[in-house]
Formats: structure tokens, sequence, C-alpha cells
């Protein structure tokens, strides 16, 4: 399967990222992806070449997700956020805050992931804003697309299960 890959930066007073791809899979099937346990452990959380050593998930409108990725090189990245919106099966809406040495979240962003069907296939779209930086865009910018590389991946083996 492949992904059509979209990479735009809005130009705003504050940095936001914005990425669409476009997966060769139903709408509920990607939404799956984002929501079920089944699912999630296969892809989600980590680029490539990270691995997901703790995967919390409580999906529930207030309910919170913790994950921890683990480099190559063997070094955590501790990560958490909050859903506030879970629109089945064409929204979800979650905070998104890395987690210093000391388990204290940085910046919260927000970030937005909306799924619209296009010919029996689906178009995603995550927009994430609240960055403090463009480098911080940036660098998510780069985990995402590999992030989203793994679900196109994994979304390839779940059809043809």
């Amino acid at each position: 399967m492949t992904a059509r890959k979209s990479n735009s930066v809005t130009a705003a007073t504050e940095p936001e990222l914005v990425i669409t791809r476009l997966f060769d899979a139903p709408r509920s099937l990607v939404f799956d992806a984002w929501t079920k346990p089944e699912h999630l452990e296969h892809w989600q959380g980590a680029p490539r070449g990270f691995t997901v050593t703790t995967h919390d998930v409580d999906l529930r409108l207030g309910g919170a997700f913790r994950i921890c990725m683990r480099s190559p090189e063997g070094v955590d990245h501790w990560l958490q956020g909050v859903y506030r919106e879970i629109l089945k099966p064409e929204r979800l809406v979650f905070t998104h805050a890395w987690l210093d040495a000391q388990g204290r979240p940085g910046k919260e962003t927000l970030v937005t992931i909306t799924l619209s069907e296009r010919g029996g296939k689906t178009e995603l779209t995550l927009r994430q804003t609240g960055f403090g930086s463009v480098e911080s865009r940036d660098g998510h910018k780069e985990g995402w697309n590999s992030t989203l590389d793994r679900l196109a991946e994994y979304l390839t083996k779940a059809r043809l299960a």
C-alpha cells in the first residue's frame, strides 16, 4: 500500500504543522488503527527505529495516554496527553506533551486528526498547534511522517489479514 504524502507548513503567528496523507484503507479501519489497542500496539507512538516500551491509553473523552518510546541508542522519550474529542470515525483531538527527565511535562500542543472518505480510501489530515518554536514544529514533522509511514505499512497488513 502506498500513502500519498503532502506536507504544508502554514504561515501563522504561532508555528503550526499540517500533514495530509491518503491511505488505501477504509475510514473505519484507519480510525480503529488510532483508537483500538490491538491496532495501536503495531504502529503508533514511534518513528521508524524506535520501539514503544510503555503504552497506557484510556481512550475516552478526558482520558489520558502515556507513551515511552525508546530510541535506537536506548534513550527513553516519554510523552503524555489527554483526549479532548473522539468522534467516530472522523475526528480525534488530543493534547501532546513531552516529559523531561524528572517526569514534568513540557510545552503542550494540540493534535487534531481528521479522517475523510475519498472513494474507498481515507484522507488523513494531522494538524498540530501550540509549538514554542519553528524548530520544535519541524522536529515533530519528521517524527509524524515516520510514524505515518509505519501506519501505512500496518494498514496494508491489517487489510490482508
